[in-house]
């Protein structure tokens, strides 16, 4: 597993599939608020004039030199729900990252949110 301080210090670097292709850049790091473990990244990606946040799930992710290889292909997750570059992730949003990528979803007990960013 991958340690939130870790991953942090990963921003900015080439976020890559699993055949090596660049997806983007790693913006940031959301953690599972149950557990404290990262759960999901957001992604820049787009043209420098046209750049949007996808996010795509740590699961299986592995640091190597200079960049971040997650264990979805950059097809799957250039289709995924995304952001601006100034927004913030709207908690009624949550469910379809989780949807999009076939994993489940369960918020808080109390209806809490299941992401935070880090």
């Amino acid at each position: 597993m991958i340690q939130s301080a870790d991953i942090r210090e990963w921003r900015n670097h080439d976020v890559v599939d699993p055949k090596g292709h660049k997806i983007g850049v790693l913006e940031a790091v959301y953690v599972d608020t149950a557990t404290d473990e990262p759960a999901v990244a957001t992604v820049r990606t787009g043209l420098p004039t046209r750049q949007r946040l996808v996010f795509v799930p740590l699961d299986e992710a592995v640091v190597g030199p200079d960049y971040l290889r997650v264990a979805h292909p950059k097809g799957e997750v250039r289709k995924a729900p995304s952001i601006g570059t100034d927004d913030v992730l709207p908690a009624e949003s949550e469910a379809e990252i989780f949807q999009h990528y076939g994993l489940p979803y369960e918020p808080g007990a109390n209806g809490e949110r299941k992401l935070a960013r880090r």
